[in-house]
Order: structure tokens, then C-alpha cells, then sequence
């Protein structure tokens, strides 16, 4: 079954008012998230906030397990915080870190995983080693084998790169990973809500993800996977009276599931729109989800390639809703204001948030133009009729 597109669009609201390909940065969400999240800040007006969380405990603990149907994993495995990148942090700074180690990572990194990466070598002597890509652009597989050994304490690569179409190979490195032994974080945070990430085929020990993006959930909310593989050797850089136990007057003991990496005060409104979100997705069938988006991703990059002027920068052998582009003589940021007063939302992705991919290719920054299934044929035509005529 398809998605049907008069019922999501009913279902949200700002697509009333903007034609919307910011959805690598916050999607536009559908009213039923919105109400759950205002329905419960609304109880917590009227009944305070702990009798709030206490009455709608069966909703807030739902969200663990939309969330571990999502993405195929135990309701024990899954933590729910702030965002993506507290979700990745969390799991990242509780590994043992020692002099030697070495981190194996890909080219199209983004700055807020590269910039603990550059301080955990600098404050410990661990070395980052950065796989090369293939003739395709993604990940190559066999150089990151080739590059594996004794030293290697984690393969930690982004699935859907910010800057770009490409999806890297997740499934691929993570047989690597297991074959090897190695720790594997994936940063999911563009792939989760766009396409089927189930993190038993993937193979992954750690996968980070955030709301606001293609899951269309609340801004300030996250969730970390953690695999029972490796629960017990991570004890989370950050404690409190919810993670952990005061045992005695001077021992705790931290919990035994994944909620060890959660702290006790959270965005409960959030969670609870966070499951709603998920429900919905899976409600609409990931795969459908996928063969949309990505129809409609490929159709706005033959529509930009036929343009005069508009070069298309995608790479990888599988591509995601995330379309990049250039209009020559034109500053990606002036096209993305010009879009902008035609009630068309794209971002800009600048070499400062993905400086070893950038410099490679020579890149100062990219027009991103992010779809997602609520996205029309007639609002792909309102974009490229808003860009400047180059010819």
C-alpha cells in the first residue's frame, strides 16, 4: 500500500502555508503529535507536573515500545532524551577510552560527532582514522576492513549524512563490525522515520536518533538504542537518582537497561509525543514511507539537473530524501532566502559542518532541499520555479 497523500497533508497543518523541504532539519508535524504534546502540557497546568507524569504513565511508557518496534530492538534497549546528539554523546563518552585506541569513521561526518572525536584524541591519545569512500561516494567496505585491527575500539559512522543524498552501507559495516569484534555507533538521526532502520539486520551496538526530523516528532526529543551486547562494559559518563542507585552511604549501582543513559528530569509532553510520532510512521508502513520519499527525492534531482545553471550534488550507490545543490553565479544562502519569500522551505549546509567531505570536493556550502512523503509533484515544480534563471 502507498501513502495517501490528501490524508497526511490533512493531517498537517503547515501545509497550508509552506511548501516545506526542510525535513533534514525539523519536519512539519502531524496535528496528532501536536495534540498529545499540548494535551498533556495542558493537564500539567491544571494538575502539576509529577501528577501529570503519574497519569499518563501508560503514555509515556508506550513511547519505549513504539520506539523498539520502530526500530526493531528490546523495549529494554531503548533510552529516551533530549536529542540526537545527547543520544550519541551519551553512548560515545561511556566507552573506556585508552592511548592507542583508534576510532575508523567516514569522510561525510558531521561536526557535532567529528568535534568529540578530535577531543577524546586530544584528552586520551586515541587516533581517528577516516575510511575512504568508493567510486560511489559512500563508505567503501573494504577499505574499512582493510583498515581494521587489534587497536580499533569503535567503527562510528552517520547512516544518512547531513549534506547530501547518500546512504552509506550500514548493514554492510556492520557484518564488519561483528566479524571484527568492534564496537559499532550509528548516528541514525536522518534515516530514522524516512526508511526501514532495523538495528538486528544493521548489526549495530549503539543508534542515535532524534524527533524532530523525518519522524515528524517533537523538537527537544531523542532516543539512544543500546544493545544488551554491550550494556554492561558502558557505564554512562553523566549519573543521577534515575540512572543510578545510591546503594549505600558511599556505593551505587547503575541500572540495569538502557534508561542508564536517561536522567530523571525530561521533556514528559515530548515523550509522550515522541511515541505518537512513531506510532504514526509505523502506522503508515516504513517501506511505504521509503519508496515515497525516495521517488520524490529522485524526481526533484532530474527536475534541478534539467535546470540551466543548477548542479546537483548527491553522491552514494543509494540515495535518501536529502537532495544538495548548487545555481551558479548564486550564493547558497541568497537561493535559500529567495525561496524563503515564496513560502518555500529549504537550509543550507555549510563546509563547517562537514569540513572533510566540503574541502574534498571543493565545496563552500549546498542548497539542501529536504523531501519527505506529505512533499507534492506540484510543490517540486514551486521550488525550481523560484530558483533564478541562470541561461
Amino acid at each position: 500500500m502507498g501513502i495517501d497523500v490528501e490524508r497526511v497533508r490533512a493531517d498537517t497543518a503547515g501545509c497550508e502555508h509552506v511548501a516545506h523541504f526542510n525535513n533534514a532539519g525539523s519536519s512539519l508535524p502531524p496535528r496528532q503529535v501536536t495534540d498529545a504534546v499540548v494535551e498533556h502540557l495542558r493537564l500539567e497546568e491544571r494538575i502539576g507536573g509529577y501528577e501529570a507524569a503519574a497519569a499518563r504513565s501508560d503514555l509515556i511508557e508506550h513511547t519505549y515500545d513504539a520506539l523498539a518496534r520502530l526500530v526493531g530492538a528490546g523495549r529494554d534497549e531503548i533510552a529516551v532524551v533530549e536529542n540526537a546528539t545527547v543520544a550519541w554523546d551519551m553512548a560515545f563518552y561511556s566507552l573506556p577510552w585508552r592511548p592507542g585506541d583508534r576510532i575508523l569513521t567516514a569522510r561525510a561526518e558531521y561536526a557535532s560527532n567529528v568535534i568529540p572525536f578530535l577531543q577524546i584524541a586530544r584528552r586520551h591519545g586515541v587516533r581517528v582514522d577516516v575510511v575512504p569512500d568508493d567510486d560511489s561516494g559512500q563508505l567503501s567496505v573494504d577499505a574499512l576492513r582493510r583498515m581494521l585491527d587489534e587497536t580499533v575500539k569503535l567503527i562510528a559512522v552517520t547512516h544518512v549524512p547531513t549534506q547530501g543524498g547518500l546512504v552509506n552501507p550500514a548493514a554492510e559495516i556492520g557484518e564488519v563490525a561483528r566479524e571484527a569484534g568492534v564496537t559499532y555507533l550509528l548516528d541514525a538521526c536522518q534515516s530514522v522515520g524516512q526508511m526501514r532502520v532495523d538495528v538486528e539486520e544493521i548489526g549495530c551496538d549503539l543508534l542515535s536518533a532524534t524527533g524532530r526530523k523525518f519522524l515528524r516528532g517533537p523538537r527537544g526529543t531523542g532516543f539512544l538504542y543500546c544493545s544488551r551486547r554491550v550494556l554492561e562494559s558502558l557505564e554512562p559518563p553523566f549519573l543521577d537518582l534515575h540512572s543510578a542507585t545510591w546503594d549505600s552511604r558511599d556505593s551505587y549501582s547503575v541500572r540495569d537497561d538502557a534508561r542508564r543513559f536517561e536522567n530523571w528530569e525530561t521533556y514528559q509532553a515530548g515523550k509522550i509525543g515522541l511515541g505518537v510520532a512513531a506510532d504514526y510512521a509505523l502506522d503508515l508502513g516504513l517501506d511505504a514511507i521509503e519508496e515515497r520519499v525516495t521517488a520524490l527525492a529522485e524526481e526533484l534531482r532530474r527536475r534541478l539537473a534539467a535546470l540551466p545553471g543548477v548542479t546537483v550534488h548527491d553522491t552514494g550507490a543509494r540515495r535518501s530524501g536529502i537532495v544538495t545543490f548548487t545555481v551558479a553565479g548564486h550564493d547558497s544562502q541568497e537561493i535559500a532566502g529567495r525561496l524563503a519569500a515564496k513560502a518555500v522551505n529549504v537550509s543550507v549546509s555549510s563546509a563547517s559542518s562537514a569540513r572533510w567531505d566540503f574541502e574534498s570536493r571543493g565545496l563552500p556550502s549546498l542548497v539542501r532541499a529536504s523531501v519527505h512523503y506529505y512533499n507534492t509533484e506540484d510543490e517540486l515544480d514551486r521550488l525550481c520555479a523560484a530558483l533564478p534563471k541562470t541561461a
